[in-house]
């Protein structure tokens, strides 16, 4: 088989494994499915084990290379039919279809294609330019994964794959505060609002409040919204439909950008509500650095350039460990984490070239 084919048939395989955060045996056994087709492929792995996730590190005895790729084996879950692969008319489906498993199965074969090649040469493992990490809680956070398993590594620049566009290599990604909004009202019988005080209201003028903060997240002539966005995903309130609820809770998902104080901006939603705000969370922007790697990496991927997500991955974790990087990957359609979950094969084939072409050139052999 072809390389490609044996990516798109390690993929398949592993999307047969519900490996979520809720079961950690499918988890562990996604694990060691990978580590298995290292020992068939003769290359060495080794594991490391925090707080119930494995990650997986594959490259030189030394854990030292110039490039990182990082991937991860761990899925949201999904409907049965889409643990099961269907690859029909260039196209893959199954959950970890692009998030992130054929990631996974992509990485792991270009290493193995060129340690063959170094092989020829009479050289070993240990002279690989490239080593892998991959992890398995990308999708509940990443601290037990990625965050933890870097400090075992070291690198000049990691390419963290994931669902994007083979024409967009990702070079920042907002910063995250997650918290939660809480007000207070005075309870009474439904059938006698006035003689109560509605939660509810209070805690949507909090609300609308915020939002004021967030000026342009609406504005559907706005193309790009690299900007500050806020988003209600939960409330809760109240216990009987006959009753004036006394307390309401909603729970916020706040992204901003580079041109953001994350202190200053939560000091500033707090001063704007009568209700009481908390974080629960606050993550960093990520942003590549300044690197000569991403220029490599361009010229090995015609057509590409450079550019930003609204989301965040992984990737946010290399600064603090002194590692440059980029978010890079195939074409999903957006598809991660829905119903439909599918890769585009074409795009695969493409990121795969690059990366093959990038690794040669990464170990003075292209």
């Amino acid at each position: 088989m072809s390389s490609l084919e044996d990516i798109l048939a390690l993929t398949s395989a592993l999307i047969r494994y519900r490996s979520t955060d809720t079961r950690p045996e499918e988890r562990d056994r996604c694990a060691a499915h990978i580590m298995r087709w290292c020992d068939a492929e003769d290359i060495a792995s080794s594991r490391v084990d925090n707080n119930g996730v494995t990650s997986l590190i594959i490259g030189p005895a030394s854990k030292r290379a110039p490039l990182l790729f990082m991937a991860h084996y761990d899925v949201v879950e999904g409907p049965d039919a889409l643990f099961q692969p269907v690859l029909s008319d260039g196209v893959l489906k199954g959950r970890g279809s692009i998030d992130d498993k054929y990631a996974v199965a992509l990485s792991l074969v270009l290493f193995r294609d060129h340690l063959r090649h170094l092989r020829a040469q009479g050289r070993s493992q240990d002279d690989m330019p490239l080593q892998l990490l991959i992890t398995g809680d990308e999708e509940t956070g990443g601290y037990d994964g990625a965050r933890h398993a870097l400090g075992h590594v070291g690198a000049e620049f990691c390419i963290a794959l994931d669902g994007g566009s083979p024409s967009t290599v990702i070079t920042k990604e907002k910063g995250i505060i997650d918290c939660t909004l809480t007000a207070h009202g005075r309870a009474a019988h439904g059938a006698r609002p006035w003689l109560g005080t509605n939660a509810v209201e209070c805690l949507m003028a909090d609300y609308m409040a915020l939002k004021r903060l967030f000026p342009g997240q609406d504005d559907p002539t706005d193309p790009i919204h690299w900007h500050r966005s806020l988003n209600l995903g939960i409330v809760r309130a109240g216990t009987a439909v006959n009753q004036v609820p006394d307390l309401a809770t909603a729970w916020l998902d706040v992204r901003y950008t580079e041109h953001d104080d994350p202190q200053a901006l939560f000091a500033a939603m707090q001063e704007s509500i009568r209700g009481e705000l908390v974080a629960t969370r606050t993550e960093p922007v990520f942003h590549s650095g300044e690197t000569p790697w991403i220029d490599r990496l361009l010229a090995c991927a015609p057509g590409a350039s450079t550019g930003f997500a609204h989301g965040a991955s992984d990737a946010r974790f290399l600064s603090e460990h002194g590692i440059p990087g980029v978010v890079w990957g195939a074409e999903g359609e957006t598809s991660q984490h829905g119903p439909d979950e599918h890769l585009l094969v074409d795009s695969l084939d493409t990121v795969h070239k690059a990366l093959a072409a990038f690794v040669r050139t990464a170990g003075g052999t292209a």
